[in-house]
């Protein structure tokens, strides 16, 4: 399942070009995440409560065309992978032109209070964290 967000750049997360900064892009593509994970039914506030996290293990995020002030942008994310204790997400951000601002592939992990590795306890897990077949 791919979810869509929108946000629209603000002039504070532009650099002296009037880019937007490239940390800046980790945020869009976190608050998309979030949205991602609301969309698609996950209880984000029960897992935390039950005393498990997800926690961002990698970031592989591609840079291509930039985004400038007050420009909308589109994220699309989806799941691409789905293991035992941890996934990837793919997501792209797109410009109002089609293009393609940047892309990245996010790695979380489920982690319980002492930071270990933990399978998703199973009245967390929502079909929308699997992927889809044929997606990317």
């Amino acid at each position: 399942m791919k979810v869509k967000t929108i946000l629209k750049v603000r002039p504070y997360e532009c650099d002296s070009y009037n880019h937007v900064n490239n940390a800046v892009y980790l945020n869009y593509l976190e608050t998309a995440r979030m949205d991602f994970l609301e969309k698609i039914g996950f209880n984000y506030d029960g897992i935390f409560n039950a005393g498990y996290y997800l926690f961002v293990t990698h970031v592989d995020i591609h840079y291509k065309v930039s985004a400038k002030m007050h420009e909308e942008l589109t994220i699309e994310t989806w799941p691409v992978k789905m293991g035992a204790v941890s996934g990837t997400m793919h997501q792209v951000i797109t410009k109002p032109d089609g293009q393609i601002s940047a892309e990245a592939d996010v790695t979380w992990a489920c982690v319980n209070r002492e930071a270990h590795p933990s399978k998703i306890p199973a009245e967390f897990m929502v079909d929308g964290l699997k992927p889809d077949s044929g997606q990317k």
